[in-house]
């Protein structure tokens, strides 16, 4: 199975990063995808990604939370890295309307200034919306058309919201938010209307440790080593075989980023 959303260059890997991924293999996790959130985040993750080749990825870009750090010297360094083998996609890109670390109108820009160069690159997209839904696909449907491909990773939205990414062509990444019974039931029944080639899976560790996950750890700390758990819980909602939800994430996973 693949885990297409971890931080693996999280400082809270640093002292243990090598036993992290060696836990990942042994647990099953065929390859993971780093997630670059940040110029300097995204080059951390292409560095990383290539000391573990045909098993770790990256993606480069940056998260709305980091969208007023651009400036003019941000997208050539970035096409430095979107020019790399192991660079499979844009982003983490999008809008954050809950926290607002960067301006709106800041976070607006930057987004399209990432959909416009991943359409020039032909690279997909890896996406982040969060309380800010019809804004992010009224800047996201002009471009989609001409995207390769388009995730939206870490998908907490309403059943109307999963609805509407499903008619932009979009994949859908599931967490183990869904292991959550105060905030995540309702992605019980929205997972199921997810089409098979349309679902990937993620553990966007370190954080979101599944809740329902026995016995419970004692660190807060996501680990990509818990994707069965993931897994599992996704295919019991769907009433799918686990080995069938695991083929099918993980082709479609293959698939998207082109590994």
């Amino acid at each position: 199975m693949i885990d297409i959303g971890i931080n693996l260059t999280n400082a809270r890997f640093d002292k243990d990063r090598a036993e992290v991924i060696a836990a990942a293999q042994q647990a099953g996790v065929s390859a993971m995808v780093v997630t670059g959130t940040c110029l300097v985040e995204s080059q951390q993750a292409a560095q990383l990604a290539a000391l573990y080749p045909d098993y770790l990825y990256a993606t480069a870009g940056v998260h709305p939370h980091d969208a007023k750090t651009v400036d003019q010297t941000t997208w050539q360094a970035l096409r430095e890295l979107w020019a790399l083998p192991q660079v499979k996609a844009v982003g983490e890109c999008g809008l954050d309307y809950n926290r607002d670390f960067s301006p709106r109108p800041i976070q607006d820009k930057v987004f399209a200034e990432q959909l416009e160069l991943a359409v020039e690159l032909q690279l997909p997209v890896f996406l982040h919306e969060r309380d800010a839904s019809a804004r992010f696909i009224d800047i996201l449907k002009p471009y989609r058309d001409d995207l390769p491909a388009a995730v939206l990773h870490c998908f907490t939205g309403t059943q109307a919201e999963l609805h509407a990414y499903l008619d932009l062509d979009l994949h859908i990444g599931i967490t183990g938010w869904i292991c959550d019974e105060r905030r995540g039931l309702h992605l019980h029944e929205a997972v199921k209307v997810i089409p098979d080639n349309r679902l990937m899976i993620e553990t966007d560790s370190p954080y979101l440790v599944p809740r329902t996950l026995r016995p419970k750890p004692k660190s807060s700390r996501n680990l990509p080593q818990y994707l069965p758990h993931i897994a599992q819980t996704i295919a019991d909602i769907k009433g799918q075989p686990l080995a069938d939800l695991i083929a099918n994430t993980t082709r479609t996973s293959r698939e998207f980023f082109a590994f």
